[in-house]
């Protein structure tokens, strides 16, 4: 899965260095050629995109306890991505300021001065897709965090789960052991008594067997 990851990461890197190259290029060129270029870039954006999706994809197949990592460096990358793509829009700008003063030429103050408010409100626009795009990407991160904690959370209930099972079926066994040494034992104490009963009756019947023989041999005795 890492495999895969790494794959397009690294056509991710190639692909956004020709961007950033052609990015650089495009105020430098004749407006022909600068309108190829600008769709030749927006075309490379997308499938920048895309791979930063396909991306995203194999993140969330890694196992919760190795994606840290990964999703740190998906972070890097959108973060590149935004840059790129704001980096473009301003070069589309000068590009798109350029053709309309060849188109208009020099038609007094007034064309120079709506050209001047469009810029700044241009500009103005831009600061807010910015931020709407930081606020986008701060609201993606922490629900990638959410996520990924929630997932935690979750493999952590599982394993107290599974060591409280552990932990009920050691303590069965410890019954259970308890239980059969405690029958072991009156057992073997009930074993005892019969061999200390059994050796009192042999020395009983010993004492009286000599008795009967010593009284046997006096009355023997006596009557020669």
């Amino acid at each position: 899965m890492s495999s895969d990851f790494e794959g397009y990461e690294q056509d991710f890197a190639v692909l956004t260095a020709e961007i950033t190259s052609k990015i650089a290029r495009v105020p430098r060129l004749p407006p022909d050629e600068k309108k190829q270029m600008v769709a030749n870039v927006e075309k490379q954006l997308e499938e920048a995109k895309e791979l930063l999706e396909q991306m995203d994809l194999e993140v969330r197949e890694i196992p919760p306890q190795s994606r840290g990592m990964y999703s740190n460096r998906m972070r890097s990358y959108k973060q590149e991505m935004g840059k790129l793509e704001k980096d473009f829009k301003r070069s589309r700008i000068a590009y798109s300021d350029e053709v309309r003063n060849e188109l208009l030429g020099d038609d007094g103050n007034s064309s120079e001065n709506q050209l001047i408010k469009l810029r700044e409100e241009r500009a103005h626009l831009l600061d807010n897709t910015e931020r709407l795009e930081r606020s986008s990407r701060r609201l993606e991160a922490g629900y990638q965090i959410a996520v990924e904690t929630e997932q935690i959370g979750q493999e952590m209930l599982e394993n107290l789960s599974h060591d409280r099972e552990k932990i009920q079926r050691a303590r069965e066994r410890l019954r259970e052991t308890d239980a059969n040494l405690g029958k072991s034992s009156r057992v073997l104490t009930g074993m005892l008594r019969r061999i200390i009963q059994n050796r009192i009756l042999v020395v009983i019947l010993s004492i009286i067997l000599v008795i009967s023989i010593l009284m046997a041999i006096t009355f023997s005795v006596r009557r020669h």
